[in-house]
């Protein structure tokens, strides 16, 4: 015998949605595979014939062909990244100046930049700018 207040439930019950709703998520997180690959990463080393560090300042100059010049000297994107970091690592961080030449390619500064980004200078500097205040009609 029902009632007067006795009337069908107009909602539906979600907790038996849920529950199965849950098994279904931990089964899916069981059966994913576990990442195994790995990806290679040169990292950088102490430089043994890189160019000296200078303790208070040291230069980065790209010239016309492209090269990276560290306080003058050649070096390679290996040699750099050691250099940076070797820098890094000093209790007082020397400043960094960069400085491009007017004909060096913009992806040849943009791969030092980004090396420099990556090795977390943090005292860095943009020198010789004035030279380019003035465009020169041809």
């Amino acid at each position: 015998m029902r009632g007067p207040d006795s009337r069908p439930l107009g909602e539906i019950n979600t907790t038996p949605l849920i529950d199965v709703m849950l098994v279904l998520l931990i089964m899916f997180v069981i059966t994913i595979p576990a990442a195994t690959h790995s990806v290679e990463v040169d990292l950088p080393r102490d430089c043994t014939n890189c160019p000296a560090i200078n303790k208070v300042k040291n230069r980065i100059v790209i010239d016309g062909a492209d090269r990276v010049l560290w306080n003058g000297s050649a070096v390679d994107s290996g040699q750099l990244g050691a250099l940076l970091a070797q820098t890094r690592r000093m209790p007082v961080e020397p400043e960094l100046q960069f400085e491009p030449v007017s004909h060096a390619s913009y992806d040849a500064a943009a791969r030092t930049l980004h090396a420099i980004e990556t090795a977390g200078i943090t005292r860095f500097g943009f020198v010789g700018n004035e030279k380019y205040r003035t465009f020169a009609a041809r």
